[in-house]
């Protein structure tokens, strides 16, 4: 977390010192498809100063900010932190320099940034839920987000595992910190789904009969309660 929260930092603050009077004209977006007679109207030397600024604080404030989110609070909160940060800052940078850059294609990037924010902020809340593992008489069912209904006629095994499978890419899903919800591809090609609320081992692992895989951890309830209460359903 912390090379992203670096690598971020560097590559606002960079971003401030790209863009110059010089060469506007090529890379800031909306100059450079102004006529000469609408860039006449713009105080081009202002907004470049304020445009360094902002880049520079939005680069050091991410990155301070982030590391106190992550070692006050926790990894899960700095991955909403690092997606939702930057747009509430980009917003208030392009409301605020309205008065440099008058054009409609500046407030129309303001009002694309705001729906974008919400719509991010549902999705992490949604996601950032707690998927819960309900006992059925026969079935188990995962209640939440990449959840799912598995009858218990259709599971070879449930076994607790002190390690899940190394990941090297995520398929189909949702990750923020520690947690981890839907299809990953391990070192060994296979596909497996996670479903981690948090970083509680030992984690239940559930082989169905067709193999696939489910690594499943409780976000407040211990996982070792909850395979034993897996162990008490009478076998069908």
């Amino acid at each position: 977390m912390m090379y992203t929260l670096i690598g971020m930092s560097l590559l606002f603050i960079a971003i401030g010192f790209i863009v110059t009077e010089n060469n506007s004209k090529y890379l800031l977006a909306g100059y450079n498809t102004m006529n000469d007679e609408e860039k006449k109207k713009v105080d081009l030397k202002t907004y470049i100063t304020y445009f360094r600024k902002f880049h520079v604080f939005l680069g050091f404030s991410f990155f301070v900010i982030g590391m106190l989110v992550t070692y006050f609070i926790d990894e899960n909160v700095t991955s909403i932190f690092i997606a939702v940060y930057p747009i509430l800052a980009y917003t208030y940078f392009i409301t605020t320099s309205a008065k440099y850059f008058r054009t409609k294609k500046n407030k129309i990037g303001a009002y694309i940034l705001a729906v974008v924010l919400i719509f991010i902020v549902v999705m992490f809340i949604r996601d950032y839920k707690e998927t819960k593992l309900i006992l059925n008489s026969d079935s188990i069912e995962f209640q939440g987000n990449y959840g799912e209904i598995i009858p218990f006629s259709t599971i070879k095994s449930i076994q607790l595992v002190q390690e899940k499978p190394k990941i090297i890419k995520r398929t189909n899903g949702f990750s923020a910190g520690t947690i981890k919800k839907g299809y990953y591809k391990t070192d060994k090609g296979e596909v497996v789904k996670l479903i981690l609320n948090a970083e509680n081992k030992p984690y239940i692992l559930i082989i169905k009969s067709d193999g696939k895989k489910i690594y499943y951890a409780a976000k407040e309830e211990s996982n070792e309660k909850l395979f034993e209460k897996i162990k008490t359903i009478p076998a069908k």
